[in-house]
């Protein structure tokens, strides 16, 4: 496998894009999505090259089948900002693929391009709908009904008890779901992360799910999980105590308004407040960046291991 990948995966690939380097694996969840019975994996062109924006933000999963492309998304942590992503996404596949064929944009034939369709898998321990459609032009400033440049994406929330019905039709799906369970099931009880990853694989293994991957792919299993999911771990704690702060700020700042008398007084409490809002913001960015850096530490530390 080419170096970049190698090195675009100690920041990006998770189990589930890992599952979907396999056009096998990536033809069964297009199937059972679609309602299609594709049966030769041939027939699916996986894309690998990076998008070129950051290493952070390179898709999971991305295919060429039928003439159309699809963009497979994994999150534990919900985004808002998603069809933004898939537009970019799009964009920069499009303008290599026009450079590839050698396209004429200037041409007076029309030029026929692959027609995308976006897809998040959601896992996160926040509650969620089973289905969610998520637009582009929900970001705009100016709303409109009807948008020059529209975006769709749709989500589909694969924790456990729903999209059971999704999940029935595709092992991948299904075994995903499971292991995840399973890792943070025994993260709870066992001393260690890594533990509880190796007892999540060991049985998913002896309950043949997922089984030629897990014995083929452990190690690297192991490392990427661990670092997803003390990620995870770690960004629930920082939401939380944001949270917690805003709650003290809230407070503090209603019995200041409660003291209000006037004009003058009003005037003072809204710059109270635009300066609680202002180190509020740092304060969550001060996190962020911590959070990052500690991110950036363990996968120092896995990569020696």
């Amino acid at each position: 496998m080419p170096n970049e990948n190698a090195g675009n995966r100690e920041y990006k690939s998770d189990v589930f894009s890992m599952l979907m380097e396999d056009k096998k694996n990536a033809l069964e969840v297009y199937n059972a999505l679609n309602e299609s019975d594709y049966s030769d994996p041939d027939e699916l062109e996986i894309i690998t090259s990076n998008h070129g924006i950051s290493l952070s933000i390179r898709n999971d999963a991305s295919f060429i089948i039928d003439r159309q492309i699809n963009y497979y998304e994994h999150q534990s942590t919900y985004s808002p900002n998603m069809p933004l992503r898939c537009l970019i996404y799009y964009v920069n596949d499009l303008e290599k693929f026009v450079s590839f064929k050698n396209k004429d944009l200037y041409s007076s034939r029309l030029l026929h391009l692959p027609t995308p369709h976006f897809v998040i898998f959601y896992n996160g321990l926040k509650e969620l709908p089973e289905t969610e459609t998520m637009r582009l032009s929900a970001a705009y400033y100016q709303k409109t009904d009807e948008p020059k440049l529209e975006v769709i994406c749709t989500a589909y929330n694969i924790n456990p008890s729903f999209n059971e019905e999704l999940k029935a039709k595709s092992g991948v799906l299904y075994g995903y779901t499971v292991f995840v369970e399973k890792v943070r099931k025994y993260n709870k009880t066992m001393e260690t992360l890594k533990e509880a990853i190796r007892r999540a694989i060991d049985e998913c293994i002896e309950e043949n799910i997922l089984k030629e991957f897990f014995l083929t792919r452990r190690d690297e299993v192991t490392r990427m999980t661990e670092i997803d999911m003390t990620f995870e771990t770690r960004l629930q704690y920082v939401k939380r105590d944001s949270y917690e702060e805003g709650l003290e700020d809230g407070r503090a700042e209603g019995r200041e308004e409660g003291r209000a008398e006037g004009r003058e007084e009003g005037i003072k409490q809204e710059r109270l407040h635009t300066e609680a809002e202002r180190k509020r913001a740092d304060s969550e960015k001060n996190r962020a960046d911590a959070l990052q850096k500690e991110l950036d530490q363990l996968k120092k530390q896995l990569s020696k291991d």
